[in-house]
């Protein structure tokens, strides 16, 4: 009999429905995003793998302990290292991305010497500590401190760390047929990175979402006419619950928040680019409205105005 609700020491571990499971990732203990297990009928699929090895290792443990399966594959959404680091904990089973995002994942996730890495990230560390000495912002000052406790948690995994990157690639979409179930994963396009991939189980109308969808930070954007596109698409899906990249447990309301943020952003690039203000003027002028001013990543949202306002002027 599994349980429907564990709490680890990095995550808490959801039953979603039938054979599915989220992580929820515990914020600075080394986690950092959510993840999450499929049971497909004699074998396991994981979608993202965390931050850190321990996270992952975690995870594996009690998705085979609990289910007495062992963990076939691993799918990654995207590149970025709070989904992928614990991929060597998953080295001996296939692992699946799109051809671009496995690209990314080797020109971009370099693991230098051991030493050469705690120094340069003993400095970035300092830095956000003496950003978060200074700050006069409560909401900034939260979120500096959330990236400091994230990133500390990396900093103590350097030693046992290494890339594993994907085994397999497929391009926009691919079927794991299982014995009870199966999913479906889609690259929908290139939104929060140049390529997003989420992972479907049509039969309990579940979606694992990256970050596609997050709830409460400033996720970083890549292109944001895809990005509105892409969340547009993933509306249209027969689901009843998804699970962010970050965040809670949701439902298709959350396209809802997102969609507002993306399109609050491009309505008001645009009217500045067509009034000739500079970026840093419209940057200046923006005003957040609620519930998004109240979200962590607060200097991520100058980056976000940036990107928006300058791929709107070079289109």
């Amino acid at each position: 009999m599994m349980n429907d609700r564990i709490e680890t020491p990095f995550f808490i571990l959801q039953k979603i429905s039938n054979g599915v499971y989220a992580a929820i990732a515990k914020k600075g203990e080394g986690a950092w995003s959510n993840s999450g297990f499929v049971d497909l009928g004699t074998e396991l699929v994981v979608f993202d793998s965390f931050s850190t090895p321990a996270a992952a290792r975690e995870l594996r443990n009690i998705a085979e302990e609990m289910t007495g399966k062992k963990v076939k594959y691993l799918v990654n959404s995207h590149y970025h290292g709070d989904h992928v680091f614990g991929n060597q904990v998953f080295e001996d089973t296939t692992i699946l991305s799109t051809s671009l995002t496995r690209n990314l994942f080797k020109e971009r996730n370099i693991l230098r010497e051991v030493e050469t890495e705690r120094e340069e990230m003993t400095k970035y560390l300092q830095d956000l500590q003496n950003q978060i000495e200074n700050s006069i912002d409560d909401v900034i000052k939260l979120s500096i401190q959330n990236q400091y406790n994230e990133m500390n948690k990396i900093y103590e995994a350097v030693q046992e760390l290494k890339m594993v990157y994907p085994t397999v690639t497929f391009e926009e979409k691919l079927v794991i047929h299982g014995t009870q179930r199966s999913v479906e994963v889609y690259a929908l396009g290139g939104g929060h990175t140049p390529c997003d991939t989420i992972m479907y189980v049509p039969q309990e109308k579940v979606a694992f979402m990256g970050d596609l969808l997050t709830e409460g930070i400033h996720f970083p954007i890549y292109n944001p006419i895809d990005f509105i596109d892409i969340v547009n698409k993933i509306k249209t899906m027969d689901l009843d619950i998804v699970i962010p990249g970050h965040g809670n447990v949701a439902t298709l309301e959350l396209c809802e928040t997102v969609l507002k943020y993306l399109k609050d952003m491009v309505t008001k690039a645009k009217e500045a680019i067509d009034s000739n203000h500079t970026m840093q003027d419209f940057q200046s002028s923006f005003t957040m409205q609620e519930p998004y001013s109240k979200w962590l990543g607060q200097n991520g949202i100058n980056r976000n105005l940036e990107t928006v306002y300058m791929f709107l002027r070079n289109s």
